[in-house]
């Protein structure tokens, strides 16, 4: 896990994370550049209705450019603040691909409901402000996917601002933490194309 600075969050961090997050994201350019090694994805995501969670939650989607129907990675998150930090909580779909399309389709991702979703435990991503944009690193070495017959954990690094996305995921063994799956050429740079900021619930502030 990467280390994560340690400044103090403000009660309006959270909508602002929310707000910065809110939106479609491309790394067309890092792509167009370095064909051999990036394609061209788009990261999306799409403040879920009033409701679902207490405060604010978001569905995800990414995909291929050249087919936009087709996710290969979907989920559902929530962002609770902490005091100190920010955590996105994660959570799966029973039935993903019942709800593809969700990011672009209102009237699919209002099909999407509390009880299609399920939990991802140890899988959160803890967020703090440094400056002029959000840290984020998944929490602790236990979450764990299986992936090439072997048991992996989870080790994520995001950076956002107002409109740029920076990620880098890898999955590294269990046992010899050696990189099994992800990124081998460095962190995906998406740029936002689009901003949901508009869609997104308005909660109370504590004073």
């Amino acid at each position: 896990m990467t280390d994560l600075p340690n400044p103090t969050t403000n009660p309006g961090d959270l909508v602002t994370l929310a707000q910065w997050l809110a939106g479609d994201f491309s790394n067309y350019q890092q792509a167009a550049a370095n064909p051999i090694n990036y394609a061209h994805i788009r990261v999306f995501f799409r403040p879920l209705p009033p409701g679902f969670f207490p405060g604010i939650g978001f569905y995800s989607e990414q995909v291929y450019d050249y087919d936009l129907w087709t996710p290969y990675r979907q989920g559902i998150h929530q962002l609770v603040d902490q005091g100190d930090r920010i955590y996105i909580e994660n959570y799966g779909l029973t039935d993903p691909m019942l709800y593809a399309g969700s990011a672009r389709d209102l009237n699919i991702l209002n099909t999407i409901t509390p009880a299609a979703i399920n939990r991802r435990d140890h899988c959160a991503m803890v967020f703090r402000r440094e400056g002029d944009r959000f840290i984020g690193a998944v929490e602790g070495k236990e979450c764990l996917i299986p992936k090439n017959g072997r048991q992996t954990y989870l080790d994520s690094y995001v950076e956002i601002t107002a409109n740029t996305w920076v990620s880098l995921d890898r999955g590294l063994d269990v046992n010899t933490h050696e990189q099994v799956w992800g990124s081998e050429h460095g962190p995906l740079q998406f740029e936002k194309r689009e901003s949901f900021a508009d869609e997104i619930p308005i909660i109370k502030q504590d004073s």
